[in-house]
């Protein structure tokens, strides 16, 4: 008769690399949409990153703060997928047709009527304002700020995530959002910029 206490202990008290990283995959979806751009992207993002932790599963499992982990795998995967767009050639806009999200109307039957409710519309063009402004800066300025301002780590905190000196990780986030600040500056005047 063969013992197998001692390991089926173990692996009913600690929870496996699936639960971990279903747990984390709502938060990793919201930040990978803010850094891809699209939901679709993000989708894609999260499911290569989610190949690259399974092929280890023991260093994800192991490490102090999951999401970390997981998050600079993400910030990685996007930067890749990023450099591997930019190569792409872009096709030129047909005549007559408007890209998507540049319609006339501003919803489902033209404005709404001011305090009404918008089913969500304000918060949601809010989020991908945040998208496109994060759009704006690079990888690492983009995931220091996703980190800080909207994680809520601290700057030493967010150098050690993304394994950077804690003054490389100040200076890309001043910067970034000092670009940030200049761009709005600029769409407040009517100027467009970059």
């Amino acid at each position: 008769m063969a013992d197998a206490t001692p390991s089926s202990p173990s692996s009913t008290a600690s929870p496996t690399f699936d639960e971990v990283f279903c747990g984390l995959l709502p938060r990793l979806y919201r930040r990978a949409v803010m850094l891809a751009g699209s939901r679709h992207s993000a989708e894609d993002v999260v499911h290569e990153a989610y190949l690259k932790l399974a092929a280890r599963p023991q260093r994800f499992l192991a490490h102090p703060e999951p999401y970390a982990y997981a998050f600079t795998t993400v910030l990685n995967v996007a930067r890749d997928a990023h450099r591997r767009d930019r190569r792409q050639v872009p096709v030129d806009a047909m005549e007559g047709v408007e890209p998507a999200g540049t319609g006339g109307t501003t919803g489902f039957g033209g404005a709404a009527g001011v305090g009404a409710w918008d089913g969500g519309m304000e918060q949601r063009h809010a989020e991908l304002e945040a998208v496109r402004l994060l759009g704006r800066l690079s990888h690492r300025q983009a995931g220091i700020v996703i980190l800080v301002d909207l994680d809520g780590y601290t700057i030493d905190q967010a150098a050690q995530i993304m394994k950077v000196h804690r003054g490389t990780a100040a200076r890309h986030r001043a910067r970034a959002l000092d670009r940030l600040r200049a761009h709005l500056v600029d769409a407040r005047h009517g100027r467009g910029g970059r």
